[in-house]
């Protein structure tokens, strides 16, 4: 009986906190699924950031500058003959063709226009005339220029021949040697540059009675041709190739007043170590 009393009173006891919360009590059997034990994971916990920026305003795209009407004729124009062509090309029939080159016509009268004006602008303007600049095309003025150009050049190998000589490599059984010397004596005694002819085999040359034995200088610019003609300074011991083969007077000129305008350039392959085959082969400064 006491038992009984105790129990009731526990019950009553308990009434108000499952008055207050029925909630509980539902909650409490409809989970009986999860077990006696079981275990909730946490609730995430999100961090807080900030929004994201807004998008930036939209700028309007600026006007484009208006194409030349004549830009888009051209491009037109180009376009319609590249096209007929193929066709033509894929396809010949007779007016595929005849399409073809009508069209062709049109773009070659257009260009002949062009070619005209331009050629009576360079007229009026001395300027523009590729005619008036560098080597003219008139066989008066040709002449006239390459007059000039001789002599300028004829002055810059004179004055070139205070310091330098020509080295003249032959054989005395060559027959493109002998006929190469007499171009040699001439261009000596015209423009006063002097030529110290050196022969490879020990043979003479008319006109160079004071030709010079080789004293192992060709070997040591690897002359394997004759005749050689090489242009050197005595005074550095600085020697450049002029040319090999026959040559003429003219292609003497320009090559010789080629290299003396450039001399540290041209005469890079051979410095220093030729100063004493030149002494030794007795020509000197």
């Amino acid at each position: 009986m006491k038992t009984i009393l105790a129990l009731w009173i526990l019950l009553l006891a308990a009434a108000p906190a499952f008055a207050a919360d029925p909630s509980s009590t539902l909650r409490y059997w409809s989970d009986t699924w999860r077990g006696w034990h079981f275990y909730e994971e946490p609730e995430p916990e999100f961090e807080h950031r900030a929004p994201p920026p807004p998008w930036p305003a939209r700028s309007s795209p600026k006007p484009t500058a208006k194409r030349p009407a004549e830009l888009i004729e051209f491009e037109r124009l180009q376009k319609a003959l590249e096209e007929t062509r193929h066709i033509a090309v894929m396809r010949p029939t007779e007016a595929n063709v005849r399409r073809y080159m009508e069209l062709e016509a049109q773009v070659v009268a257009r260009a002949s226009t062009f070619a005209d004006m331009a050629q009576r602008i360079a007229w009026a303007s001395p300027d523009l005339d590729p005619t008036l600049q560098g080597r003219p095309v008139n066989a008066k003025a040709l002449e006239v220029f390459d007059q000039l150009q001789m002599a300028q050049r004829s002055e810059s190998i004179g004055a070139l021949g205070r310091d330098h000589v020509l080295l003249f490599f032959f054989r005395g059984d060559c027959p493109y040697c002998h006929a190469f010397a007499p171009t040699l004596q001439a261009f000596q005694a015209r423009h006063g540059i002097r030529v110290v002819a050196i022969s490879v085999d020990g043979g003479a040359m008319p006109g160079f009675a004071d030709a010079r034995r080789d004293n192992g200088i060709s070997r040591t610019l690897q002359v394997s041709q004759v005749p050689a003609v090489y242009l050197a300074q005595p005074f550095t011991g600085v020697i450049t190739p002029i040319g090999f083969g026959v040559l003429s007077e003219a292609q003497l000129l320009e090559r010789i007043a080629i290299i003396g305008a450039a001399p540290k350039i041209a005469a890079a392959p051979f410095t220093g170590q030729q100063t004493g085959l030149l002494s030794h082969a007795g020509v000197s400064p």
